[in-house]
């Protein structure tokens, strides 16, 4: 069995080259970063005992769905142990070697987390913008639980399924913005977050912490917020 959705794959294999060009198709993903950062350096910092200049040392980090290492590249720069896995073997050399170029000693995979040797334990899971694009979902999740050590946690960002997040994250991104792909998203596949709580707690996980990803058009930056109406990312934790 497997969480591959080939058509996925496939059409961010495409885009592969552009990862690191910060006006290119990825432009969302890097305006998204310092937000996402902040909010998984805050969760960690009050998790683990941690130092203020490195604040993730000695942690070990699995990023699925690394993509280019738009995320495991900062998680390395504050003090990470970090193994990034794809599914798109372009996705894994552009990561290898811009994480190369930079000399960053940084384990990239071309594997989806049920490939991953289940005796291989993490203290961090970075689940972010991926539930939306795999298939067998509880075997994603399950293999995710497998992967995390007893008192790590998993941080899942992704979309609601609401009618604001069908307007703004597929008709205003894609169509009207062109900020992503058109088909980037398919929005029958977004999860309400009582749905991907539930899935969660049903494998043995319990959520620490659920919050929304608002962006500021003016400020053009996003933060943290209340409003999980479109982006959301739950942090949950293994006991």
């Amino acid at each position: 069995m497997t969480t591959i959705n080939k058509e996925e794959i496939q059409k961010f294999s495409l885009l592969a080259d552009e990862w690191w060009d910060v006006e290119g198709k990825f432009k969302p993903l890097h305006m998204f970063n310092p937000a996402r950062i902040k909010y998984i350096v805050d969760i960690c910092s009050k998790h683990f005992k941690v130092d203020k200049k490195t604040p993730l040392k000695n942690l070990k980090i699995l990023d699925i769905g690394c993509g280019g290492g738009l995320i495991s590249e900062p998680m390395y720069r504050l003090g990470a142990e970090v193994t990034g896995i794809d599914a798109s073997l372009k996705n894994i050399k552009v990561a290898e070697i811009h994480a190369k170029k930079n000399k960053f000693d940084i384990r990239y995979l071309n594997k989806s987390p049920e490939q991953m040797d289940s005796d291989e334990k993490f203290d961090i899971i970075l689940n972010l913008e991926v539930v939306e694009h795999v298939d067998n979902l509880d075997l994603y999740l399950n293999s995710c639980f497998k992967l995390l050590k007893k008192g790590g946690i998993m941080f899942t960002a992704t979309l609601n399924r609401t009618f604001i997040s069908y307007i703004k994250a597929i008709i205003g991104a894609e169509y009207v913005l062109r900020w992503l792909p058109i088909g980037t998203h398919d929005w029958n596949k977004f999860l309400k977050p009582e749905e991907l709580e539930k899935m969660l707690s049903e494998i043995g996980f319990f959520t620490k912490d659920l919050s929304g990803l608002s962006f500021n058009p003016f400020l053009k930056k996003w933060k943290k917020t209340k409003d999980v109406s479109v982006n959301y990312i739950m942090t949950v934790s293994k006991n």
